[in-house]
């Protein structure tokens, strides 16, 4: 795995995380889940309802239609799906993503083929729907933090298989994209933590052994571009771990009058390192978190609780 260009970071310059876009690689990703997408619908045969009703000859041109308002996202994905489909289907989207819709708003058209229409339908719905869900719960969030110069981050609880376009949803809607994977970033979590105390080592020095360790295992630039993350979950174990020098310090399951003290104590002894909130968090409670002073909070509600926005296709 190479480092990303510093565009393609949430921090240019420094230590960050890369962040999704649409792009060809995107693009290609998603032709292949459309493959085994389409192939769980179909099987190794065809949808012989539209073969025994429809005729090979007929066209249709139906519309999709947002039943609820949110926030719109995968329309280059449908595409995509609509294409790997049959190539003769045209997918045309009426507005980009990360568009705000109102209920009854169109959202595109699929024509083409009517048989390929009805294979495609429900293949290209699931898709959109989910992916407009997480836009518009991530969308929910960032309104909640406005005013305050905290982000929003994703987290890894994706679906399996979903996770870029998962994570390009939340970037649709407004949010940031922490790490990807185990790949790209050290972040010592609680369970790590739990086996080092095993051999009597504090956080501290995981952080201080997790620099030695990229200094060691890569060269220049992604020693440098790799985040140093640690997750800690008492406000007494910030002073110590501030003090090894990570990159960002995940203040986990913390009220609010905690994080303002970690807040306060991180501005005094190291304000260049960076405080993320995590742990229930949800539109009720963004703000008050967010005004504790923290830069990022980190959630996976977007991705594995909210719901998927209602799409339908429309042949009226």
């Amino acid at each position: 795995m190479t480092s990303p260009d510093a565009a393609d970071l949430d921090v240019p310059g420094g230590p960050g995380f890369r962040q999704i876009r649409w792009d060809a690689p995107l693009a290609r990703h998603a032709e292949e889940l459309a493959l085994g997408w389409l192939a769980e619908d179909l099987g190794h045969e065809c949808d012989w309802t539209s073969v025994g009703l429809v005729a090979a000859e007929a066209t249709c041109r139906p519309r999709v239609v947002a039943r609820r308002s949110g926030v719109i996202a995968g329309l280059p994905a449908a595409a995509v799906v609509a294409t790997v489909a049959d190539r003769r289907l045209i997918f045309e989207p009426r507005v980009a993503d990360g568009t705000a819709v109102a209920a009854g708003s169109e959202v595109a058209v699929l024509a083409g083929p009517t048989r390929s229409v009805l294979a495609a339908e429900r293949v290209v719905l699931n898709l959109l729907g989910r992916l407009s869900g997480i836009a518009t719960a991530t969308r929910r969030l960032v309104d909640a933090v406005a005013g305050t110069r905290c982000r929003v981050y994703d987290t890894r609880k994706t679906v399996p298989g979903w996770r870029l376009l998962d994570k390009y949803a939340t970037r649709v809607g407004g949010g940031w994209n922490h790490r990807l994977g185990l790949y790209d970033a050290i972040l010592v979590k609680d369970n790590h933590l739990a086996a080092l105390a095993a051999a009597g080592l504090e956080p501290a020095e995981a952080v201080r052994r997790a620099r030695t360790f990229l200094d060691r295992t890569f060269p220049p630039p992604r020693a440098a571009a790799m985040v140093v993350e640690i997750e800690i979950d008492t406000p007494e174990q910030l002073g110590a771990v501030l003090e090894a020098g990570p990159d960002i310090v995940l203040l986990d399951n913390m009220g609010a009058d905690a994080l303002a003290g970690c807040v306060a104590l991180r501005d005094r002894i190291a304000p260049r390192v960076l405080l993320e909130a995590s742990g229930g968090i949800r539109p009720d409670t963004a703000a008050m978190i967010a005004r504790s002073g923290v830069d990022r909070i980190s959630t996976g509600w977007p991705a594995h609780d909210a719901a998927w926005l209602d799409l339908a296709l429309d042949y009226s």
